[in-house]
């Protein structure tokens, strides 16, 4: 049996005249404000860095759901992969435990076998790998310990969500008090000078974004090429940061504006077109990008058989 409202109508039923009660499954309506902020671009350097590369690239791995399927790993991401790894272990040890011998242990233990050509090319990388790390960090002082190794920094602006993993973050004495140093390791193309840390955009926004992290300044950042036992050097300004942080704001609009012709039916290939050069005999997605497709590809393990790594670094 219904029971009575209060004013003696059944429950739900409308009185004279009024307005009938909204469905349950109705939603209230989302009311817009002017002026209210777009959203904050989600991103890290390597997102940046592909729609810079080839916005056709980025379409294939960012927006394209499901993603077109990639070629076959390469040879020079698992020697990177591999280093690195064995660089952020060493530096997991204890302090007298930072010794050049145990880095054969480290490397074994990390090594990633993706992409070479047979085992004796694979020997003989690990043992040029080996090489490497040996002397690397003879010159390293086992009792420095970074402000970070492998660690995420991450940063606001009024465009974009940035966040990024260091390879390692050092504190060192600045001439106005202490400081932060952005180290990258290398072990890809040689040749690498002061003008590439300067052009660096990833490198600048991990300063941006640790100066904010940790609240020390953070200007100087370090490219440290393994192979050749070089480091390539930049001291940004606090306006060349600024200007660094800008231009990754613009290609941010510049992706979102592309996202929004594609979510509203424009066509994507227009919205994002190739930029066709030597990187497509490098490209994941070779065989499925028309233009990759007319490009002669690259073997697996063509990188660690000469001494210039592709176009793009991935290590």
């Amino acid at each position: 049996m219904r029971r009575p409202s209060p004013t003696g109508r059944p429950a739900g039923r409308p009185a004279a005249g009024g307005r009938a009660p909204r469905p349950r499954d109705a939603q209230p309506e989302q009311l817009g404000f002017d002026g209210m902020p777009e959203r904050l671009f989600v991103c890290t350097p390597s997102k940046l860095g592909a729609y810079a590369d080839c916005p056709r690239r980025y379409r294939y791995t960012y927006v394209d759901r499901p993603a077109p399927p990639k070629g076959p790993p390469w040879a020079h991401n698992s020697l990177g992969a591999s280093v690195h790894t064995a660089l952020k272990n060493w530096y997991a040890l204890p302090t007298d435990r930072r010794r050049p011998e145990v880095l054969p242990t480290l490397l074994k233990g990390t090594w990633v076998r993706d992409g070479y050509r047979d085992d004796e090319q694979e020997r003989e990388v690990y043992r040029r790998a080996l090489g490497w790390l040996e002397a690397y960090v003879d010159g390293l002082d086992p009792a420095d310990e970074p402000v970070g190794v492998e660690r995420v920094v991450a940063v606001k602006t009024g465009v974009l969500a940035f966040n990024g993993r260091a390879d390692r973050i050092d504190g060192r004495a600045g001439s106005d008090g202490p400081e932060l140093v952005i180290v990258d390791y290398k072990t890809g193309r040689t040749g690498l000078d002061s003008d590439d840390a300067r052009g660096s955009q990833a490198l600048a926004l991990y300063a941006y974004a640790a100066e904010r992290v940790f609240r020390r300044p953070c200007r100087r950042v370090e490219l440290h090429h393994l192979p050749s036992g070089t480091v390539a050097a930049h001291d940004h300004t606090v306006e060349s940061l600024a200007r660094q942080v800008s231009r990754a704001e613009e290609t941010a609009r510049d992706i979102m504006a592309a996202e929004r012709t594609v979510a509203d039916g424009g066509d994507p290939d227009e919205a994002f077109p190739t930029t066709p050069g030597p990187r497509c005999a490098w490209c994941d997605y070779r065989r499925t990008c028309p233009a990759g497709a007319t490009v002669q590809g690259k073997e697996p393990w063509a990188a660690v058989d000469r001494p210039a790594a592709p176009p793009t670094e991935q290590d």
